[in-house]
């Protein structure tokens, strides 16, 4: 059943239309984003690769990347849970690592650009953490989610379809 089908007497709102499809219309971008979301996530926890294109897709809006990552993260052995807490996670801190913390805190400096730059501190816990090899994947992870959010929110990419696994290379 999609979001827009009645169910127990609530009729939702309808879904919006996509203005363009970016697969067909610059299938060679699309291609290379594609191939480019695999190459960042090599060598990183898969769920821990899912909280951050989470938090990055909440902090930019993108509800068809949150439909994907949250479904995504399920799939990889995430709980409901933490994913509910994520948008609050500093308060909802003790459901997450240390680790984890400082992925989630870094996707933010690097999400949100406001200072133009990403704090030290910000930078040395990620490294407490993360092996230099790990902090360029994590990067490449959290710039590639930013790339695809804008692209599905620009493009109005609906949410409410996709399937855990779709889009795997």
């Amino acid at each position: 059943m999609t979001m827009n089908q009645t169910t127990a007497n609530t009729e939702y709102a309808p879904e919006h239309t996509p203005r363009l499809n970016m697969a067909k219309l610059a299938p060679e971008v699309y291609k290379a984003m594609t191939a480019l979301s695999a190459a960042a996530k090599k060598g990183l926890d898969p769920v821990l690769a899912e909280l951050v294109m989470i938090r990055a897709s909440q902090i930019n809006r993108c509800a068809f990347c949150l439909d994907m990552h949250t479904k995504e993260a399920l799939a990889a052995g995430e709980t409901i849970e933490r994913i509910i807490q994520l948008a609050a996670w500093e308060e909802s801190r003790h459901f997450y690592t240390e680790r984890e913390a400082a992925a989630l805190e870094l996707t933010e400096a690097v999400t949100v650009l406001t200072e133009g730059f990403v704090p030290d501190e910000v930078w040395e816990k990620a490294a407490k953490h993360f092996d230099e090899a790990q902090l360029a994947q994590l990067t490449a992870v959290i710039t590639v989610i930013n790339s695809w959010n804008r692209f599905a929110v620009t493009t109005r990419m609906v949410p409410g379809h996709y399937t855990p696994g779709a889009f795997k290379r």
